[in-house]
């Protein structure tokens, strides 16, 4: 009996046993956890896909809805005179070295602080007054949906905390603009290309574009484009210096 008692494995000591209780609670919530998170990004990224599809399909009908409206004003001996745009992309293309201090301020309302800085503006008469006071320093025009989704997608970056931050994950938009419903890109790419109701807010989230300096340099700074320079508006004739400049 003795010998059995001697053989007997000693028990597991109680502390040892809560510790391994404790362990096992603390692994089921995280497990818990990590799949509530998992399910959670899957509906995300399908609620994402979706919108994505929708946006498609809007742009579609959008670009079809023009060709339509021009054919049957062909057909009818008509001109068809599209709307009056409503988003410019303004590019800073000079220095401001000796000019004078309205300029100067109109400059920095646009965010326009360095040389071959971009932004977004929302095209209205009080806007239209203030590009033509910077036209001699500023190239500007009509964006089309390519060069608004090139510009976000890589040279997106995005105001938070009031430091730069590189666009390369949604949850960065959907922490600051989720509130509005917006929550990916695709939905940063919309707002401002639609020039919707929470365009000023998704606007000033941007941080200005720093683009390169043009592939093939710039013809003449100091003259309008329609002299044959670079300043001044360019109409839809900016994509094409964007795809230079991004």
């Amino acid at each position: 009996m003795a010998d059995k008692e001697a053989k007997k494995v000693p028990s597991v000591p109680e502390s040892l046993l809560k510790k391994r209780q404790a362990y096992a609670a603390m692994k089921a919530k995280r497990q818990k956890k990590i799949l509530a998170i998992k399910k959670a990004r899957k509906a995300q990224r399908k609620l994402i896909y979706a919108r994505a599809q929708a946006y498609h399909k809007e742009y579609r009908h959008m670009y079809r809805q023009e060709i339509r409206m021009a054919r049957m004003a062909r057909k009818a001996g008509n001109y068809y005179v599209p709307a009056e745009p409503k988003l410019a992309f303004v590019i800073r293309i000079r220095g401001t070295n000796g000019v004078s201090p309205k300029v100067r301020k109109v400059l920095q309302l646009l965010r326009l602080r360095q040389i071959f800085n971009g932004t977004f503006v929302k095209l209205n008469k009080a806007s239209i007054n203030m590009l033509r006071i910077v036209e001699p320093y500023i190239a500007w025009g009509y964006p089309n949906l390519k060069s608004v989704h090139e510009l976000i997608y890589k040279r997106g970056y995005g105001k938070i905390n009031k430091q730069r931050i590189a666009l390369t994950d949604n949850s960065l938009i959907q922490k600051r603009l989720g509130k509005l419903g917006i929550i990916c890109m695709e939905d940063v790419i919309h707002e401002i290309y639609t020039v919707g109701k929470n365009f000023k807010v998704v606007n000033n989230f941007l941080w200005p574009f720093k683009l390169s300096s043009p592939r093939g340099g710039m013809k003449k700074k100091t003259i309008h484009f329609v002299e044959g320079g670079d300043a001044g508006n360019r109409e839809d004739q900016i994509n094409r210096l964007i795809r230079r400049m991004n």
